[in-house]
Order: structure tokens, then C-alpha cells, then sequence
């Protein structure tokens, strides 16, 4: 994942995906025989030269000021969440890192165990940066997988990957009613991840099995969306309580994980469901202990 061509893939994506008439810009000329803007006419928006941001798109230059850069996000009509990720990705293509190093399995460190311990039965889990599943309780392991085995995080040779439970995985695929919504994000998600750890070879390859695993996930990926800021409702079908529409939030700890957290209205139907769940989960834990 070549920082240089991440950058000049994520400007070529929001450029296809921009008209004139988005931005107000008188055209001439008939037919247009390229999609979205022109560079030169992106270009003329931001500020820049066409050359140069043409060598910007083509991988070339990779010293562009922030302020350069906030002119292209702004022209783009970029949203806070792609902006930033445009500033991550020209940082990204002017750091040297280390390439070829394996990097060590992710753990989670004793005060998101705390953490953890101290949410009691709210749904959570541990995620790291390439979706892997680090930590769960017994409700977030119910709810987001209950067909998983809930000791599967703690072997990091096999732990849980959510980006290929969604997109791979029928079951976890049933519970979201919008699956497109939930898909959309978890792409975006990688994107971002992608952009921060340009040298992960591990994350490299997961993008490309699930680019062939999946024909969806390949047509999300080249539409070079980033996740949004907002904390996404979901209507999850779940086998054993039915249907709970469920805010998801996530806390960012210390070491760059997501703590995903489940919650519902306190008094609506989903809550009764989700109390449900936990006592079913309770009561299971209890019943195969004895």
C-alpha cells in the first residue's frame, strides 16, 4: 500500500466523483469525455497549478504543505473525516518506515481490561487496527458474533476479523437489515487504517482477500470513502431476541485500538431485547459452568 499512490488514487476518486455544476464552475466545450472534473479544473479551484497537482495525482510530489492541502480538500468539498485523511495520507508519502518487518500481535493492555471489567454487560469489544477482534465480553460476543467462540480473541493466530465476518460470513451478514450501511463503514474504516499504516503488510493482505472474497468490498474500496465521524444506528436481526436497533460507539485507546460499544434507549423494545440477550447470555454461562 504505497503511501504516494494511495494519495494520488484518493485525489484521482474525489475528483471523478465531482461536476461542474457541483462547484459552480462554468464549462465549455460540449461533450466532456472524462468523468467529474478536470484536473486543470480542480486545479484553478484550489489554487494550484495544473502541473502540479497533476504530479500530486500521478504520485510525484509528495511535499505539499497543509495549506495546499486544505485548498484541494476545500475544493473537493471534502467533509472533516476526509480531510483529515488527506492530511494522514501526504504525511504518509513523505515518512520513511520500516519495510518488510513483521509486526508483533496486537494485545490489550491492563487498563482496557479494566475498562472492559468496569462496562459490565454493555456490549463491547476490543477491536485492533485491522479489525481483528482483541477482546470481547459475553455480550459483545453474543451480539456482534454469537456463533464465534468467545475464547477465539484470546489465540492470535485465529482471533476474529470483523471486516471478514461482514463481508464474508452469512451469519453476521443477516444481522444488519441495512448490511450496505454497515459495509460502507467498515470500508471506510480500513481506509482510514490504511492511510495511517501505509508499511502493513498484514493489512495489505487482508484488503486483498476480502477484494477477492468479495465483489462489494472491491467496489467500495475504489470509491476511496472514508468513515464519517457520526456514531452509526444500526437495526440488527438478531437470531435469539430479534430485532434491537443499536447505537455503535467507539473510544480509541492509548495504543490506537477501538473500544466498540452497543447501547440502546433506555425504555424502548430494544432495550427489553438487549436485556434479554444478557440474561439468555447469563443464563447460558451459568447453565455450561454447572
Amino acid at each position: 500500500m504505497d503511501a504516494k499512490r494511495q494519495l494520488g488514487e484518493f485525489l484521482q476518486a474525489r475528483r471523478s466523483q465531482l461536476r461542474p455544476e457541483d462547484v459552480d464552475l462554468t464549462t465549455y466545450g460540449g461533450r466532456r469525455r472524462v468523468s467529474g472534473l478536470r484536473r486543470e479544473e480542480l486545479a484553478l479551484l484550489a489554487g494550484v497549478s495544473p502541473s502540479y497537482y497533476a504530479r500530486l495525482e500521478q504520485g510525484q510530489s509528495s511535499n505539499a504543505s497543509a495549506e495546499v492541502l486544505d485548498a484541494i480538500a476545500t475544493a473537493l468539498r471534502l467533509d472533516d473525516a476526509e480531510r483529515r485523511h488527506l492530511h494522514v495520507l501526504a504525511g504518509g508519502a513523505v515518512r520513511r518506515r520500516a519495510t518488510g518487518r513483521r509486526s508483533a500481535p496486537e494485545t490489550v493492555s491492563a487498563a482496557v481490561r479494566q475498562l472492559m471489567a468496569a462496562l459490565g454487560e454493555v456490549p463491547a469489544m476490543v477491536l485492533g487496527r485491522r479489525g481483528d477482534v482483541l477482546a470481547w465480553n459475553r455480550t459483545g460476543n453474543a451480539l456482534f458474533a454469537g456463533h464465534v467462540d468467545f475464547a477465539a480473541p484470546q489465540r492470535a493466530e485465529s482471533r476474529p476479523n470483523m471486516p471478514l465476518l461482514v463481508f464474508l460470513d452469512p451469519h453476521v451478514r443477516e444481522l444488519y437489515a441495512d448490511w450496505p450501511a454497515k459495509a460502507r463503514a467498515v470500508v471506510g474504516t480500513l481506509r482510514l487504517a490504511a492511510g495511517e499504516h501505509p508499511d502493513d503488510a498484514a493489512l495489505a493482505t487482508l484488503i486483498g482477500q476480502l477484494s477477492l472474497g468479495s465483489p462489494q468490498f472491491a467496489a467500495l474500496w475504489a470509491d476511496h470513502r472514508v468513515k464519517s465521524g457520526a456514531e452509526p444506528v444500526y437495526e440488527m436481526r438478531h437470531p435469539l431476541v430479534g430485532t434491537i436497533s443499536v447505537t455503535q460507539q467507539s473510544l480509541r485507546t492509548e495504543r490506537g485500538q477501538q473500544v466498540v460499544l452497543a447501547t440502546t434507549e433506555v425504555g424502548s423494545p430494544s432495550h427489553a431485547a438487549m436485556m434479554l440477550l444478557t440474561h439468555s447470555t447469563a443464563t447460558a454461562r451459568v447453565t455450561a459452568a454447572s
